[in-house]
Formats: structure tokens, sequence, C-alpha cells
């Protein structure tokens, strides 16, 4: 095993284990919600704004562990009708889109979201947790899938010297 693949699987690794937590945080967090409200009888706001930020940060960090694992929805039927070499071509050219989409998008555009955020000192409404901190997950993930996007390109090239 190659380095890249030592990184590529670690980095993966960690991710598995943060993207586990984060749900059985969001799983007891729900349990505690519809405890409270049906047998309680009283209803905790905060448990709604956690079950919110979760979910954001699951499925943000979701979709660049998929992306990594290249295992996110795409429809390949035309893709499947190419000839060896052109599925090459059209894997880097998707894999470059992909880059410049979380380059652009994730990374510039988080990292404004972030900033404004911060710098307009907003808070959360019940967990008064600044909205920087929930958005800083955008651009952290887009880095991510950009890392993830070099990582495959490479693969793919490799793979076409080997062959």
């Amino acid at each position: 095993m190659n380095k890249p693949e030592l990184v590529f699987n670690k980095v993966n690794l960690i991710l598995e284990k943060v993207l586990i937590v984060i749900f059985a945080l969001l799983v007891l967090d729900v349990l505690f919600q519809v405890f409270s409200r049906y047998i309680l009888g009283t209803s905790f706001t905060w448990t709604e704004e956690f079950a919110r930020f979760s979910l954001i940060w699951l499925t943000i960090l979701g979709a660049a562990y998929l992306n990594g694992k290249r295992e996110h929805l795409s429809m390949d039927f035309l893709y499947q009708k190419f000839s060896e070499s052109n599925k090459r071509k059209a894997s880097i050219l998707i894999e470059v889109l992909i880059f410049l989409f979380a380059l652009i998008v994730m990374v510039i555009g988080g990292f404004n979201l972030v900033y404004t955020t911060l710098h307009l000192e907003q808070l959360s409404g019940t967990l008064r947790i600044p909205l920087g901190y929930i958005y800083a997950i955008m651009p952290f993930s887009g880095l991510l899938i950009m890392c993830y996007s070099v990582y495959h390109i490479s693969t793919i090239y490799s793979n076409k010297i080997k062959n």
C-alpha cells in the first residue's frame, strides 16, 4: 500500500467514526426529546436545535465521505457505453468538475458564510452557539472533497500508466 492510499484509508476511518458519533448523538437527542415530551410532559427547546445542527453536519460530512468512497448517487447509463479510454477521460473530467464545485461553492462560499456570520456575531436561537461554528463544516467538507478528487485523479492516472 502506497502512502497516499494509507492517508486516504486513515482519513476515511476517522471520518466514519466521526459520522457514527454524530449519528449516535442525533439519535440520543431525538429519543430524549420524545421521552421528555411524552413521559415527563415537558419539552426542551434545545433538543430540536441540536438535532437540526447534527443533521446538517451529518449530511454535509456524509456527502464528503461518500464522495471519497465513490458511493455517491450517479447516473452512469451513458458512461457505461464509453470505451475504456473515454471512461478514463470522463472520470477525470468529472473529478475536475467536482473539485471546482467544491472549491467555488463549498470552500470559497463556505468561508464567506463562516466569516460573515462570525463577523456579525450571529448566535443560534436556543443553544447560543455562534452560527459560524455550525457553518464551518461546509468549507471543511469542501476541502475534503477537493482532496478526494485529487486522490481519485491520481489513481485514475496511475492505473492508466499500469495498463
